[in-house]
């Protein structure tokens, strides 16, 4: 039997969303700390992050921002991975390693299919052609990252087409942000429950 799908809940902002996304079996979620309608503090993300149990991963989401500050906010939030969005070179993530976080490089598909580890990241999460917009792109023709590899699929998931996308690309993992907001950067809860459900459903 093989393991269930990996699924991480990205851009959480309340006391409710986290709740939420753990009570629903969430393994990982995320808190944006670049510039987004979904952006919290350190201070904030600390406190939530108190909320969340062990076996869920925390994580923060970062997009350009200097290794020193990237540094800093992963420290004082107490979060435990970071997520890149960025051109960030092979020595900022041996820094990163080198602080005990677990890495999640995030990159767009493009010509050639990104192979995970290949900057030292230990998952690898491929997005939309543009990353963050909430819209639903054409996976289908797509290759995927090799069998065995720790990879999420993100980039316009919802409870509507998330099965459709996991049976088409047969990724590792998947990630969602916008598909499970009301309006852009306040989540809802059903949404939430629906899509880890739909995920992780039997095709």
């Amino acid at each position: 039997m093989s393991d269930p799908l990996f699924v991480k809940i990205c851009g959480l902002r309340t006391e409710r969303d986290v709740d939420t996304a753990v009570e629903a079996g969430a393994d990982a979620i995320g808190f944006v700390f670049s510039d987004s309608p979904r952006r919290v503090d350190a201070a904030a993300a600390a406190r939530l992050c108190r909320r969340v149990p062990e076996h869920v991963l925390t994580v923060g989401v970062f997009r350009a921002e200097p290794l020193s500050e990237v540094r800093s906010l992963a420290t004082e939030a107490g979060i435990r991975a970071v997520q890149l969005h960025g051109p960030e070179d092979r020595g900022y993530y041996d820094d990163l390693a080198a602080g005990g976080w677990t890495l999640i490089r995030a990159t767009a598909f493009g010509d050639r299919v990104p192979r995970c580890g290949e900057m030292g990241e230990d998952m690898l999460l491929l997005d939309a052609p543009v990353p963050g917009s909430g819209l639903a792109w054409d996976w289908s023709g797509k290759p995927s990252a090799a069998p065995g590899e720790k990879w999420l699929l993100a980039g316009g998931l919802s409870p509507e087409n998330v099965r459709d996308a996991v049976d088409t690309t047969r990724p590792w993992g998947v990630d969602v942000s916008s598909g499970v907001e009301q309006t852009r950067g306040v989540k809802d809860p059903v949404l939430i429950r629906a899509f880890v459900k739909a995920a992780r459903a039997r095709s």
